[in-house]
Order: C-alpha cells, then structure tokens, then sequence
C-alpha cells in the first residue's frame, strides 16, 4: 500500500497509458456496424465502466477469481475480426450473446488450460516477455507518427512532439528522486498536451460537447441472441486470449517477483472469463491483460496491485462522467508515442534479462529463441501475409504475440521435452543431467 495522493497518481498514469487502446475497439465495431454517434458514445463510457470492474477483479480479487497482480483489464484486439464478421452478418445482440458463452467457456476451461503452465520454462517466458515487447513497439511508432488513418501522419510537428515527450520521460526518470521519479510517464505525458495545445494540436471541442453523467444500461442493444457459429468463433478469440494472457500474467509475475503458478493462473483466466461475461451483459466486450501497462509497471518500479486497483477505479468513474473521458481522450497520439517507446521497449528489457538466466550451450535454446521471434515479427513486416488464410487461422496467425508465443512452446517441447528446466544452474549435477517434471502416467524410465 502507498499513501492515497500517490496511488492516485499512479493509477492515473497507467489509465492514461492504456486508454487509447481500450477506447479504439468501439470506435472500430461502431464504425464498421454504421451506429449513431450516440451509440458509439454509450459503447466507450460501457467499456471503461467495464475495463474499471475487470482490473478491480484482477488485482483485488475474491475467491478463487482474480490473479492479484496488477494487471490492468482492457479489451482484446483479437476480437475485433470476428466481432465485425458477427455483425455484420446478424446484429449486435449475436455478438453479445457469443461474447456472454465465450466468456463463461473461458471460467469453466480456466483450471484446466492454467495446467499448461509447466509448459512456460524461463527460455518460453522470457523468449513471450521479449515477443510482447517486439510487438507493441510499432504501436508506439504509429501513435508518434500522429496515428493510422491521420492525414498529418508522419509530420514534423507530430514527431518532434513524440520526442520532446520522450526526453521528458528520460530526463524525468534519470533526474527525479523516489515519487517524482516513478511519475516519470505521467509527467511526460502531461507537460507533452501542454506543448501540443501552445502548437495547435490538442482538441478539446469533445469536451463541450460529451455528457456530464452517463449510466451503463444492461443490454441496450437487446437481449443476446446465441447462434452456433458465432459462438465458435468467439470461443477460439478466447483461447487465444487464454495464451496471451498466460505469457502477459508470466511477464508480470517476473517483474513484481511473484511466482505464477497453475493456481495463480487459473485464477487470472477466471477472471478474464468473468470479465467477459460482464462485458456481454453491458454492451462491452472481451477482456484480457492489457500487455502495455506491463511496461509501465517495469519503467517506474512501482509493483503495488492496489495502485492499478485505483486505475480500475478511476476507469469506472471515467465510465459514469464522460466529460473527464473526453479529457483524457484529448491527449494527442504522438504524445502517447513518445512515452510509449520508453514503455514498451523496457519490456523487450525484461525478457532480455529473463533469458540471461537460460543456458544456451549444449542446447537447442538459441533456435528456439530465434525462431519464435522471427514467426511474430511476420505479421509486423508483412501485415497482409496471412489474408488468404481461413478467419480462424488469421485470428491466431494475424497476433504477432500470440503466434510466436504457441510457436515458443511447441519448440520447447519438441527441443527440450516437457518441463525440462533450461535454466542456469548452480550446481555440476544439474549441469549434467535432464530433469523431467513428473507427470502421472508415465513410466519410471522417462525421467532417466
């Protein structure tokens, strides 16, 4: 725990790192299903209504339900294909009802799939922790940039804005002492706005415009209707969730110094499952770890759960009161770009400094390592690599992260066998010799 002003602060930070990217999926579904400005209003303050009471789940936690790790919750992007595809072809209704079943598969399948753990040795974690990193950086640059889709992009306005925040961020980082220090982001970002408003970039005609207070209607759109297919395509968004969510919880675990095991993981899925069923119910949609703000807790040092709690809160309140939405909502992209360099560059650091631990020598653990990184920059090199793929194979194959997460896996077992420790060990014993986690079942020689 932290004094109140100072986890306020810090919740405020990793709100403002994350709500571009929690507020573009219902940009993106309302654009794409041709809904009315009012509805895509009502689609962001239910998400980060939503994302607020999926993060308190997370870190807080009750039960067997919820990690508590600080994750932040925010919508998976996997989802957003396939949830174009639902309504298009039927309506939003089918696309809340896939969503409600999706997210109830996901709790129930939870203790199973978190069984899989032991296939995650330091060489796949730290080889995930690197992938995510990898790619969210083009995230970074795009926003830099002014954004995808804007006609500025690119400008030497927006880059030097993206750069000037970025030296913020450093200095502030280098130079600032205890709480000061671990603000480094959130000042960045903050003294960034000021200088986009002195050179006319912000926008703050939203603001007059958004609503004082909102209240989330359950099933505004209608009540779910439940339709096979649909529900099947959502249901292989969710497994891919699953895997991202299990290399983001690993990735969060190594940075607070907090073991995730199978039953801290089937806890995290639970609550993604739970997540996502709420989500169904009020007008949102799929939860997951949000992998940026993974970065955020490795940049300022700050690993208290109870601080991203307050984030959550402050994503509820967003939820209710507009208006201060369409604030944050004002901060530029290139602004964002900036802070997100620092960010998701200091996770491509942690996984490098997870894999320092690995033994490559006498192994096959550098393949491993290389040629997972190479299936996940695919998609960032060519993004239209796999468009005449089948939709199910493009949800997995499309995600950089997930597609060279599965890949780090299957090249584990195949390399190193099952649970086969690759870390460096300290003794000549171990150096020698395999060591195969036991799994029941199996005869008495294969550990030999």
């Amino acid at each position: 725990m932290v004094p109140l002003p100072q986890m306020f602060a810090y919740g405020l930070q990793h709100v403002l790192a994350m709500y571009a990217g929690a507020v573009a999926v219902p940009i993106i579904i309302a654009q794409a299903m041709h809904l009315p400005i009012e509805d895509l209003i009502r689609l962001i303050t239910a998400d980060l209504f939503t994302c607020g009471i999926a993060t308190l789940l997370q870190t807080l936690g009750f039960g067997y339900i919820g990690g508590r790790i600080p994750l932040i919750q925010g919508v998976t992007f996997a989802s957003v294909g396939p949830m174009i595809m639902i309504g298009t072809q039927h309506d939003m209704p089918t696309i809340y009802g896939a969503i409600i079943v999706a997210g109830l598969f996901t709790f129930l399948v939870a203790p199973f799939f978190s069984r899989l753990i032991r296939l995650f040795p330091p060489v796949v974690t730290g080889t995930i922790i690197t992938i995510i990193g990898i790619n969210l950086l083009p995230v970074a640059v795009n926003w830099m940039g002014g954004g995808i889709g804007n006609p500025e992009f690119g400008s030497i306005t927006n880059i030097a804005l993206g750069v000037a925040t970025f030296v913020i961020v450093v200095l502030t980082y280098r130079f600032g002492k205890g709480f000061i220090g671990n603000l480094a982001i959130l000042i960045g970002l903050i003294l960034g706005t000021v200088i986009a408003m002195f050179v006319g970039i912000t926008n703050f005609d939203e603001v007059g415009k958004a609503q004082w207070i909102s209240v989330v209607q359950p099933f505004y759109f209608g009540l779910p209707v439940f339709d096979v297919a649909s529900i099947i395509s959502m249901i292989i968004v969710m497994l891919v969730v699953m895997v991202e969510t299990t290399g983001d919880s690993i990735a969060v675990g190594e940075i607070v110094d907090k073991k995730i095991g199978q039953k801290e993981l089937a806890a995290v899925l639970r609550a993604d499952g739970l997540s996502t069923m709420i989500g169904g119910v009020l007008n949102s949609f799929p939860y997951t770890a949000f992998a940026q703000n993974v970065g955020l807790i490795a940049v300022t040092r700050v690993k208290s759960r109870f601080v991203v709690a307050m984030s959550g809160i402050i994503l509820i309140v967003l939820g209710l009161f507009p208006k201060l939405a369409a604030i944050v909502a004002s901060i530029p992209n290139a602004v964002l770009g900036g802070a997100g360099i620092a960010m998701f560059g200091m996770i491509c650091a942690s996984g490098i400094r997870s894999l320092g631990k690995v033994r490559f020598d006498s192994n096959y653990n550098l393949m491993l390592v290389a040629i997972s990184i190479g299936v996940s920059m695919i998609p960032l090199a060519a993004p239209h690599f796999y468009d005449q793929f089948p939709s199910g194979a493009q949800i997995i194959c499309k995600s950089g992260i997930t597609a060279g997460s599965i890949m780090a896996v299957i090249l584990n077992m195949l390399f190193n066998g099952f649970g086969y420790k690759t870390v460096n060990e300290g003794n000549a014993a171990a150096r020698k010799y395999r060591h195969f986690t036991r799994f029941k079942g199996y005869p008495k020689h294969f550990y030999q």
